[in-house]
């Protein structure tokens, strides 16, 4: 699917509010409703909108810290890899699993609510998953950066 200015304009808009109403939405990109409605959807069924969510505040829901944590696997075949992969998404404490080429194999967000609850996480869930070598925990110390929205870049 090929993004106009105008695509681009309305998916900058629902980045920024995704409650937004579709008169409100037509009226911030300068179209008719009828028009920005067929365009959200087409944007939608084409998968450049994958869904709508709502983004809560991880202290005011008890998760007052976010770790890191590097993984390496004991070996790369396919089965290690899936099964490791397969526990990651049963534990709703981690909230990124990334793949990577390099250093090490996978980096996870955790989040807990305090240092004691990751402590027990860790050794009660994470490091019992089979075909892990070895972890590695990283504690941020301050949260320079965090976005959701992603740049709409210029067609």
């Amino acid at each position: 699917m090929t993004l106009d200015r105008i695509d681009r304009r309305i998916l900058a808009a629902l980045q920024r509010d995704g409650r937004l109403t579709n008169v409100e939405l037509a009226r911030e990109v300068g179209l008719s409703p009828s028009p920005c409605l067929r365009r959200v959807r087409l944007l939608e069924e084409a998968g450049v909108i994958d869904r709508y969510v709502a983004l809560l505040n991880a202290e005011k829901i008890g998760y007052g810290m976010s770790v890191f944590v590097r993984i390496w696997l004991k070996g790369q075949d396919k089965d290690t890899v899936q099964g490791f992969i397969d526990a990651v998404q049963q534990l709703g404490q981690i909230v990124e699993c990334h793949q990577l080429a390099g250093d090490c194999d996978f980096l996870l967000r955790v989040v807990a609510e305090n240092l004691e609850a990751y402590r027990r996480f860790q050794s009660e869930h994470l490091a019992r998953i089979a075909g892990i070598s070895s972890l590695k925990t990283d504690i941020p110390l301050l949260n320079v950066k965090s976005r959701t929205e992603l740049p709409v870049l210029p067609g």
